[in-house]
């Protein structure tokens, strides 16, 4: 496969993934908001602080409201992470590599981009809101699914499994980094029933409160934090994600499992070792906050190690090829 037609396909899903999460983090704050008692601590500059752009909005917004945050998220053409300039971008990935990919994809993905496009361009109710960004989550579930269902799952599927699994990884750590900014104003309200609201909300942000309730039952920090960091079950669970993530790199290069060929294998099967080994107790010691941190760095070096091993290739040479070369020689760079 050709480097820029596996560029191509690995960011239109992450891309695709982005969006998809953006508007759960909208869409569970939305109902946080009916749910919680008055005097509550404001959610919407949390979401902020989650995107790493808080001065970014400051800068073109000011102060973080409702409307504010979600023109922000959902419809800034500007805002290069907004919901309906991801769409864009993964729609022109898309439609480069048509060849590479079912109609059935280009026409959902079109027709996604095109839905949310003309959202932006009217005013919306609260209810509306609600309703538009449930859209938004079914839109990328029927995307994945077409994906799924129509594309042969070789190379270019795998690089699309990649993209998707390592954003919905980063998103879960940064819908958990959520709740460590709201509650670092009020650490008296921790315990109380504003916390099972807040700590269910990013259950429900990730589809994830049902599960874990009948696995865990109760609202207990602890558990919240090992079912979305450390679950090799949960879709949504980091862990669960950096494994799929890592086996279908390996199924891309060709190496087994358990080794590595070049850098991305290498950086990415240091985090699935990593985590498979962590316990919770570790994570809670060291900061939840410091945790997602040194998380986040991880992915990103994961991410620039991706576009070295299988973009920046000489011209012509297939992903394959390079990585083989790469095993001859002792490794990668």
């Amino acid at each position: 496969m050709l480097s820029r037609v596996a560029d191509a396909i690995y960011w239109m899903a992450r891309y695709v993934e982005r969006a998809e999460n953006l508007a759960r983090f909208v869409d569970v704050t939305l109902n946080v908001i009916l749910d919680q008692p008055d005097g509550a601590p404001e959610p919407w500059m949390p979401l902020v602080n989650a995107t790493g752009e808080h001065r970014w909005f400051e800068e073109h917004y000011g102060v973080a409201n409702q409307e504010s945050v979600i023109r922000f998220l959902a419809f800034d053409d500007e805002y290069p992470n907004s919901i309906v300039s991801s769409l864009r971008r993964a729609r022109e990935n898309a439609r480069t590599v048509r060849e590479a990919i079912s109609s059935e994809m280009w026409e959902q993905i079109n027709e996604f981009y095109h839905f949310v496009r003309d959202a932006a361009r009217r005013d919306i109710s609260f209810d509306s809101q609600t309703e538009f960004f449930q859209a938004v989550k079914r839109a990328s579930h029927l995307f994945n699914g077409i994906t799924d269902g129509t594309m042969t799952h070789g190379e270019g599927w795998h690089f699309s499994n990649l993209g998707r699994l390592l954003e919905r990884a980063d998103k879960t750590s940064r819908i958990l980094d959520v709740k460590y900014f709201i509650l670092l104003p009020n650490l008296s309200d921790v315990g109380t029933s504003l916390d099972d609201l807040q700590w269910s909300a990013v259950l429900r942000s990730v589809s994830g409160l049902e599960t874990y309730r009948k696995r865990f039952h109760s609202m207990v920090p602890k558990q919240i934090v090992e079912f979305l960091v450390l679950d090799r079950e949960f879709p949504r669970a980091i862990q669960y994600c950096v494994m799929h993530a890592d086996d279908s790199l390996h199924e891309i290069a060709g190496t087994p499992v358990g080794s590595f060929a070049n850098p991305a294998e290498q950086r990415l099967g240091r985090l699935r070792s990593k985590l498979a080994w962590m316990e919770v107790e570790t994570i809670v010691q060291r900061g939840l906050h410091e945790f997602i941190d040194g998380l986040q760095d991880q992915l990103n070096s994961i991410g620039d190690a991706i576009y070295e091993t299988f973009v920046a290739l000489r011209r012509g040479e297939s992903a394959a090829e390079q990585t083989q070369q790469q095993s001859q020689t002792g490794g990668g760079r």
